[in-house]
């Protein structure tokens, strides 16, 4: 790594830091109104779940090539086009109920599911990349960004709503920020391929390969991007990010509506529980890197199921606001790292993290936005508090496939021959820690029966006397 290799990925990271919070800013500023959109439009329960279903038709849309795209044109210019379509989808969603027009509201959900597909790939695929370079765990603290991002969006929603601004107005100066802070971190937020390299050269040997097209360059990354949907492994990280997406996006979508609908309280009140909900979240993410340096991925991730299954049957049957107000604060904990170890998890090979990395962040997006219809159409038979409950159902299936996120392992010899590398919970380190990947395994055991550059000079160097030595005849 170059001498001004620290300086660009701190720099990297606190920009990619902003990306996050801002990302969880713009979110919750929409969710947060979802209850004013609602009566705007005069929308039933049913209604609203249908039109939410929207969102998730763009992002099924686009989750399916998003990684391939990254892999083809680059983290910076995805994020450019996700920023276009995010700002438009943002000035729909406050003028289409400002104006009584459903068509210009089902137009920014749609949008707003693109926008949202695209972006999460991407800056998912840079804080591993981050992750890499630095050589410790810090995934989660980009999460956290996130959540702290949320609480402000969510809180700036409830104070809107609580001052009578009209959701024409918040939404389309969210768009502005928006696009103003993204494409002012666009120039330095996404790693240099130097940088990169030499972070995976640093990890594990370099072997030699022969040269090949930009042509063919492309269409392997394309490859290797599309291949890991079919791998087992990935797929079942991809579970447990499924299920905590869709109990977070559940808790962002419903949450809110279910406390003015079950408790009979004030939107701001609403909006007020969602950020004791994201609150908890970030608390615990800013703690998650000790957690899982001390106990490991799958007993977090098994603890993190077991609080959301308590906190949901706890707000879901809570006789009081008080006591479902515990619940939000245990499911929010217990929501908060199966994201993080999930994207950790299949970050493991540095070789294959970009299209890993990728596919789980693609069922993350599918997830935040399945949740609202699936959920909508409960919430009409049995309310929305009620609905809630469902989420339950997920989290029993992410603890079941827990032992998928458990470290890849891998008799890598550690630079310096320090042995081969053994499994652990953080991130493969620069300066012979473990690299836990297969490939690089495969790799490495080719380059060993390879002969090395003297031995060949030496075969090649004819005996004396013989036809092709010093001075002989040819």
């Amino acid at each position: 790594m170059s001498p001004h290799a620290p300086s660009v990925v701190s720099r990297a990271r606190l920009l990619l830091v902003g990306l996050f919070a801002l990302a969880g800013l713009a979110f919750a500023s929409w969710l947060a109104r979802i209850p004013t959109v609602r009566d705007l439009l005069d929308l039933s329960t049913a209604d609203l779940g249908l039109l939410l279903l929207v969102g998730s038709v763009g992002s099924l849309l686009t989750v399916t090539t998003a990684g391939a795209l990254v892999q083809r044109l680059g983290s910076r210019r995805v994020l450019l086009v996700s920023t276009l379509v995010l700002a438009t989808a943002l000035v729909l969603l406050g003028v289409g109920p400002t104006v009584g027009s459903r068509a210009l509201l089902a137009a920014g959900i749609f949008l707003n599911g693109v926008a949202v597909a695209l972006g999460n790939v991407a800056i998912n695929v840079e804080s591993a990349r981050i992750e890499r370079a630095l050589g410790r765990t810090v995934i989660p603290q980009f999460h956290a960004a996130f959540s702290i991002g949320a609480v402000v969006g969510s809180g700036a929603g409830a104070v809107a709503s609580a001052a009578g601004v009209p959701v024409g107005v918040q939404l389309p100066l969210t768009a502005v920020v928006v696009v103003v802070w993204r494409l002012a971190s666009l120039r330095g937020v996404v790693l240099p391929a130097p940088v990169v390299a030499a972070a995976a050269r640093a990890a594990a040997p370099p072997v030699a390969a022969p040269p090949v097209s930009r042509a063919r360059r492309g269409a392997r990354r394309l490859a290797t991007a599309l291949d890991a949907w079919r791998e087992p492994r990935t797929l079942l990280v991809g579970v447990v990010v499924l299920s905590a997406a869709f109990s977070e996006g559940a808790a962002n979508n419903w949450l809110s509506l279910a406390v003015v609908d079950g408790f009979a309280r004030s939107e701001s009140v609403g909006g007020a529980v969602l950020g004791l909900f994201v609150a908890s979240m970030t608390v615990v993410r800013l703690l998650g890197t000790r957690l899982i340096d001390r106990y490991g991925r799958v007993a977090v991730l098994r603890a993190s199921g077991g609080a959301s299954v308590v906190g949901l049957l706890l707000f879901g049957f809570a006789p009081s606001l008080a006591l479902a107000c515990a619940g939000v604060v245990l499911w929010g904990a217990g929501a908060a790292l199966a994201v993080p170890v999930g994207i950790a998890a299949a970050s493991d090979d540095p070789v294959r993290a970009a299209g890993r990395v990728a596919v789980v962040s693609a069922f993350a997006s599918v997830a935040s936005l399945v949740a609202p219809p699936v959920l909508g159409l409960a919430a009409q038979s049995v309310g929305a508090r009620q609905a809630l409950v469902l989420i339950v159902a997920a989290m029993v299936a992410s603890v079941v496939v827990a032992p998928a996120v458990a470290p890849q392992t891998s008799d890598v010899p550690a630079p310096g021959g320090a042995g081969p590398a053994t499994p652990g919970d953080g991130p493969p380190r620069l300066g012979g820690d473990p690299v836990a990947s297969a490939d690089l395994d495969h790799l490495v055991r080719a380059r060993r029966h390879l002969p090395s550059v003297r031995a060949v000079r030496l075969r090649r160097r004819p005996r004396a006397g013989r036809p092709g030595a010093r001075g002989g005849a040819r």
